[in-house]
């Protein structure tokens, strides 16, 4: 691996949600104090949606492990669950120990007298729901009605839903809007902007312990953004493959050449430039110059 060519500690852009490597671009340091506030505050719905590699699922883990010791995290990453699974996960993830064959009342019972006892130790219970979207509707009326369960003082249970943009599709049916009302603060979760894509790299090859000169060139980062739109996951899986296009020529410096390589190896970058590009092709044709843009 290219780790030691470019003396690093470990490899800088993996796609697994490391929280070690979090980003606090502008909009995920927005999104992060738009989570600890509403969670502080006891809201009991908190909404974050973004596109598909906009860095969701680390953003839930980087709010849990900042939230400290007052509240009791659980986390489902797969709510693709029918009302009832989706309780006995819940209760899962509460350590609420049940009966065999237990049934949807004492299953209920459970949960509530959890979420008592914990709300006693002072513990405020927040659920954390990635992949919010593919949750079927029922078991967002389940989730709602589990948040009717309160003190004087506050709710038993908070929800977070970490969702792509369907799921505000779901929230909009009328047979749910109860719940979409009771969703006070959310927040999208947009792409990295060209210069936070520049920072964005350094900062992970500095984690991963670079310490030598710049490593992607500027033409290289110009081309990560454009084949990436920003979208952080992509900007990893295309910075990845120029490296280590780039250690196997034995080259210290990440070029365009190394980029548009990485591209050309990764479908979902390909798609992205291909309407950007079709459209220049037809622009410069008409101005006799597609030979010089076919060429660049």
């Amino acid at each position: 691996m290219y780790t030691s060519h470019f003396g690093l500690r470990e490899v800088p852009f993996g796609i697994t949600p490391d929280t070690s490597f979090f980003f606090t671009s502008p909009h995920s340091q927005e999104a992060l104090n738009t989570l600890l506030v509403a969670a502080r505050n006891g809201e009991g719905f908190i909404k974050i949606t973004g596109e598909v590699g906009t860095g969701k699922t680390l953003l839930c883990r980087k709010f849990m492990a900042t939230l400290g010791d007052a509240f009791f995290t659980a986390y489902i990453p797969n709510p693709y669950l029918e009302p009832r699974t989706l309780m006995l996960a819940l209760a899962d993830e509460l350590e609420v120990v049940l009966d065999t064959n237990v049934d949807q009342h004492q299953l209920i019972k459970a949960i509530t007298n959890r979420l008592l006892a914990l709300a006693n130790e002072g513990k405020r219970v927040l659920l954390c729901l990635d992949e919010a979207q593919a949750i079927p509707i029922d078991s967002l009326e389940a989730l709602r009605l589990l948040t009717n369960l309160e003190t004087e003082k506050r709710k038993l249970l908070q929800i977070v839903l970490f969702g792509q943009p369907e799921l505000n599709r779901n929230l909009a049916l009328r047979s749910i809007r109860q719940l979409a009302q009771r969703i006070t603060f959310h927040y999208h979760l947009g792409p990295l902007t060209r210069d936070d894509v520049e920072y964005y790299l350094a900062h992970r090859l500095r984690v991963a312990g670079f310490t030598g000169a710049r490593l992607f060139s500027r033409p290289a980062v110009g081309a990560l953004y454009a084949a990436s739109g920003g979208i952080p996951r992509l900007v990893n899986i295309l910075a990845h493959k120029a490296l280590m296009l780039c250690y196997g020529q034995g080259k210290q410096q990440v070029s365009r050449r190394h980029v548009r390589a990485a591209m050309r190896d990764t479908i979902s970058a390909r798609r992205r430039l291909w309407p950007w590009f079709a459209a220049l092709a037809l622009t410069l044709a008409a101005g006799g110059g597609l030979t010089w843009a076919l060429n660049t």
